[in-house]
């Protein structure tokens, strides 16, 4: 198994039905390591909270975080290095089921996302935040000041001058007059 770059685990029994917060934090190396798999120049910062707390029986595992990170991203306009910050709540459920996954999971946009399976009796929570913080970084990250203005779309009218190109319909309608 990899191990993510970002780790902590924590097994399940050390949960209950009763909330249990951890509060984590990257290190240099792990930063560093995140700043390579999100393909950013710099991660400066991770910190999260998190409660876990065990639901259905214990049958299912439901995670609150709040995830605060700082980042260094590259502007898309000047790809000049961009200071940016995440701070969001996010949530997921795991399932303690063994057995087999189906065959195919249909999910719906409008849906919450089918619990993920437990693995080795452990969640992690460390990966958690990490997968949380690649989907909550601003995709097209912008310096200040800095806008994108397209290139104006030029009609075929406008098209340069030069030699015309035949139509190849008006080369066919000729070739059959011949015909």
């Amino acid at each position: 198994m990899i191990r993510p770059e970002f780790s902590r685990l924590i097994p399940l029994d050390r949960l209950s039905s009763k909330e249990k917060t951890f509060t984590i934090e990257a290190d240099a190396k792990e930063r560093t390591a995140l700043a390579e798999r999100l393909g950013v120049p710099e991660v400066r910062a991770v910190r999260a909270e998190i409660a876990l707390r065990l639901a259905q029986g214990g049958r299912i595992v439901l995670l609150r975080g709040r995830l605060h990170a700082d980042l260094v991203q590259y502007c898309v306009v000047t790809l000049d290095p961009v200071e940016t910050q995440v701070d969001e709540e996010f949530t997921r459920s795991y399932s303690t089921a063994e057995g087999r996954e189906p065959a195919e999971v249909v999910v719906e946009m409008d849906e919450d996302d089918p619990p993920e399976p437990v693995e080795n009796g452990q969640v992690d929570i460390g990966e958690a935040a990490a997968e949380h913080l690649a989907l909550a970084m601003d995709p097209f990250p912008r310096a200040a000041g800095v806008s994108y203005e397209p290139l104006p779309e030029t009609a075929d009218s406008e098209a340069p001058e030069g030699p015309r190109r035949p139509n190849p319909f008006e080369v066919l309608a000729e070739h059959r007059k011949k015909v």
